[in-house]
């Protein structure tokens, strides 16, 4: 078993947080959960039970309704239903924490055009079938995401549509979509032409189908599904291409909605350098303003005072 720096047991929030906070530094780490994601808290206690306050609070408030002259008819608590309702909201939590742990890590698109190899060397990668492999160019016609962790390192490899002009209308949404995970990617493993690569700052240039065509050009990597062959050198490429992407050990680690809100007011913020019009300038200034509360907290602070207060006499 390989060293971790830092062992999670238990994927309660407070544990699925630190320990995405810890592999955002480089940390080598491991989350032990016997149960479903989200713990005590999300599974059997805090969110059970504010639901079901929740629920006990409307039925109170509608018994007395009556009384301030609000016209109602009540047909009583359809207590499967709401059950049913409690049981689906707590699922769609723990997808939620399971979907956040697959998204987290350094985003890795392997690119080219159809029938490149791309989707074999995603599967051979990932040890299983995950992505469809035929004959057929334009088999792949929206992208597939396979997370792993390389080094301690988590990463997320995504699959793309062939890169090509066609005139199949959801073939191009796909192909379209190839295009932005490329422009947002971290990393992109390049299957094509090399002269064909994509301008981006951190390229892999890939060979693929060696055992078929050779070794290929200078400065691209041999690779073979089929075989095995070049692999390992692969993987140690996009593991130390992955490490170069994370922040240093004294920066300050973003997570995605932090990074989100910074961009958000960056973006709005030239604008405003751009705007002839004072009251455009404002509006933009507004927005820049509404982005820092979000980042810092502080407007999601005071709604929550807000509504706290709101509902309780403070002479008490």
């Amino acid at each position: 078993m390989e060293r971790l720096d830092y062992l999670v047991i238990g994927g309660g929030s407070g544990g699925l947080a630190s320990a995405r906070r810890a592999a955002a530094y480089g940390a080598r780490v491991a989350l032990l959960e016997s149960g479903p994601l989200g713990g005590t808290c999300v599974n059997v206690g805090c969110v059970p039970k504010k639901i079901m306050w929740n629920a006990a609070e409307i039925a109170e408030e509608l018994g007395v309704a009556q009384s301030y002259g609000f016209e109602l008819t009540l047909r009583g608590l359809d207590f499967a239903a709401l059950r049913k309702s409690r049981e689906a909201y707590i699922a769609r939590m723990r997808e939620n924490y399971a979907a956040n742990l697959a998204k987290d890590g350094v985003r890795v698109v392997f690119a080219g055009p159809p029938n490149a190899g791309k989707s074999s060397l995603i599967n051979a990668i990932a040890g299983q079938e995950r992505a469809i492999v035929t004959d057929i160019p334009g088999t792949t016609r929206d992208h597939i995401e396979v997370p792993l962790a390389l080094g301690g390192v988590p990463i997320l490899l995504t699959d793309t549509a062939g890169l090509r002009a066609t005139e199949d209308k959801v073939e191009a949404i796909g192909v379209e979509r190839a295009e932005g995970l490329i422009e947002a990617a971290d990393v992109v493993v390049w299957l094509g032409e090399p002269g064909a690569a994509p301008p981006t700052k951190r390229l892999i240039r890939v060979h693929a189908k060696s055992d078929i065509r050779g070794s290929g050009s200078e400065g691209s990597l041999a690779v073979s599904a089929t075989t095995g062959r070049g692999l390992k050198s692969l993987l140690e490429r996009i593991a130390a291409e992955a490490v170069s992407v994370l922040p240093a050990i004294d920066a300050i680690a973003l997570n995605r909605r932090q990074a989100d809100c910074i961009a958000e007011a960056a973006a709005v913020l030239r604008d405003a350098a751009k705007a002839q019009e004072l009251i455009l300038v404002a509006e933009d200034l507004r927005a820049a303003r509404g982005a820092f509360d979000r980042l810092t907290g502080r407007a999601g602070v005071e709604d929550v005072l807000d509504a706290l207060f709101g509902r309780f006499c403070l002479g008490k």
